[in-house]
């Protein structure tokens, strides 16, 4: 049997599966609803491969299955034994997040000085529209305090990696999107407490200084660490920027565990602990690893590559479905007021982001980029501070839906521009071709 032909059948069985969760659900045989609704979704996520405009959207379909097996069988996602599995969510974010480093270099920060202008729009836009759109709709629509909340941190976060591969495929301003991700991912632990304090407090309580390490350790750490190791591994830096790097980086380790001192009610000597534990982790580690992997495995970089974007897509999906599974409860009361809230979010941030950026007169490459990095927010750091902030199974809802529905939208309006080649391409500068890291066709 040819290829297109297995896809063909699959999206039957997938159509057959439907209608037999259609029945079961209108028969009111809820033994056959959630097996069958979990085939739909599987078989659509493989069968759509065989269609080129459709593909992309294989990954999120599995997701949208996980999620639905979730919501049926929550009980599979929520504890194994005695062990929780909401405890997985920090330590895949900072795996995540050390994927996403280890195919940076500090490099990739010098973009401000190419591109001020865009910069400086992007990241104002990126902070003000998302967050204030979020407070609105949470206040708007009436929400309880937690799940407004969480909607609120959704569109206080930064942008995360998707908004690069978006970018990509938009065949938008590359460097700016990557630009735009790496600043507005080190300014989250100022901004994101900030904004929460500022908008979400009504909600509920927010400790600034908690949050803020929050996000030192899930995101800032962790990228340091995949930064370190891109630059021992493939040996693009002198010794002397190595070692640089190194003073630097064991600065910044420094710094987040003075302000964990004089801030949390922990002795000296327990801070001195996490000081060890950080270094370890986030400083020795990576040079070790990346030492090895230079003198070992150096030929196997696109191996790497595609095993930490293996790693990546499979940690979201297990962060989304867990935090499904916990707030079962809730996604059951307010699911569908709670997903139009998610893309009138989503849809509004694309829109401003565009249609701001033209008033400002800049080119559409920019235009588009900016758009993609507003409208599509780090859902997976918004659910790590929710679990931090122990209200994983309320405040995390917003981001779990957020999530696979940003990237159906980007996807789709990623997929619609790459088909219009803007009209000002000559305008564009030289840099805004160059290809971000981690970024594939």
């Amino acid at each position: 049997m040819q290829k297109s032909s297995i896809y063909k059948v699959l999206l039957i069985l997938s159509g057959i599966a439907l209608i037999i969760f259609l029945v079961s659900l209108i028969a009111g045989m809820t033994s056959f609803s959630g097996p069958s609704m979990v085939a739909f979704f599987v078989l659509l996520a493989f069968g759509v491969r065989g269609h080129q405009f459709f593909r992309g959207f294989s990954y999120t379909i599995m997701i949208f299955s996980a999620v639905t097996i979730a919501m049926f069988y929550p009980d599979l996602f929520i504890r194994w034994g005695e062990f929780e599995l909401k405890a997985t969510i920090v330590p895949l974010l900072q795996i995540i997040m050390f994927g996403m480093g280890s195919q940076m270099s500090y490099r990739d920060f010098a973009g401000v000085v190419k591109m001020p202008t865009g910069v400086l729009i992007g990241l104002s836009l990126q902070f003000t529209i998302m967050p204030i759109v979020g407070f609105t709709i949470a206040t708007t629509f009436g929400f309880p305090p937690e799940i407004a909340a969480g909607i609120i941190l959704v569109g206080s976060s930064p942008s995360g990696l998707a908004s690069n591969v978006m970018s990509f495929i938009a065949r938008a301003n590359l460097a700016l999107s990557v630009t735009l991700t790496a600043f507005a991912t080190m300014l989250a632990p100022l901004i994101t407490p900030s904004l929460m304090k500022l908008l979400a407090g009504q909600f509920v309580p927010i400790d600034f200084w908690s949050m803020m390490l929050s996000i030192i350790n899930i995101v800032i750490l962790p990228i340091v660490a995949g930064l370190m190791f891109n630059s021992i591994a493939y040996g693009k830096d002198s010794k002397k920027g190595i070692w640089i790097q190194v003073l630097v980086y064991g600065f910044i380790i420094i710094g987040k565990n003075a302000i964990f001192y004089l801030t949390q009610d922990h002795s000296m000597n327990e801070t001195l602990v996490r000081l060890a534990k950080d270094i370890a982790w986030f400083l020795l580690l990576p040079v070790g690893l990346g030492l090895a992997f230079k003198y070992l495995a150096r030929d196997s970089k696109e191996y790497l590559d595609k095993l930490m974007s293996f790693i990546s897509m499979a940690g979201i999906g297990l962060i989304i479905v867990v935090i499904t599974a916990a707030g079962r409860d809730s996604l059951m009361d307010i699911g569908l007021l709670l997903i139009f809230a998610c893309l009138l979010h989503n849809a509004t941030g694309y829109t401003l982001g565009y249609w701001i950026c033209r008033l400002f007169r800049m080119d559409e490459k920019s235009c588009r980029t900016i758009a993609l990095e507003v409208g599509m927010q780090n859902g997976g750091l918004a659910s790590g501070i929710a679990l931090e902030m122990g209200r994983v199974a309320t405040i995390g809802l917003a981001p779990a839906v957020f999530g696979p529905m940003m990237n159906i939208t980007g996807s789709s309006l990623a997929t619609y521009w790459r088909d219009r080649q803007p009209k000002d391409t000559h305008t564009s500068h030289p840099s805004q071709h160059g290809e971000g890291p981690g970024v594939r066709p």
